[in-house]
């Protein structure tokens, strides 16, 4: 019987053994955004209900371009991993230089662009919108 517990308690505690003989990586974690609003300083509101629908997209601009002017419907945010991107709404009133490793809260519903220099930029930009909801309506 003592063979028993002795037995039962050695299968207990071998999960927790085996884990401290083969500790796990440190996992780091950075937070590179959290707003409620946009790089204009524009508060986010409530949108679109629906099934929501997460897209992802890489995006390469070359160096010298101006985008189209458009918007975004949906709330979305875009990592530089490489380059330079000034965004800006009409007039230039209201612009915003990002350079690689920064993040840019995009505006919803507000007429931009961006624009690069010298450099293109490489951007992930995610979406949070839901089915059916174009990611930006680009306007003439």
């Amino acid at each position: 019987m003592k063979l028993l517990k002795t037995t039962l308690l050695l299968a207990a505690l071998c999960p927790y053994v085996m884990a401290a003989a083969d500790p796990q990586p440190e996992i780091k974690s950075e937070t590179l955004l959290r707003t409620s609003s946009a790089w204009n300083d524009v508060h986010y509101e409530p949108y679109s209900k629906g099934a929501p629908q997460l897209s992802i997209l890489r995006i390469t601009i070359p160096p010298h371009s101006t985008m189209k002017w458009h918007t975004h419907p949906m709330p979305n945010a875009a990592y530089i991993i490489s380059g330079e991107l000034t965004v800006e709404e009409p007039g230039g009133n209201r612009k915003r230089h990002f350079v690689a490793g920064q993040v840019v809260p995009e505006t919803v519903n507000t007429l931009h662009r961006g624009v690069t220099g010298d450099q293109g930029v490489v951007l992930i930009v995610f979406y949070a919108g839901v089915q059916g909801m174009p990611l930006a309506e680009i306007k003439q």
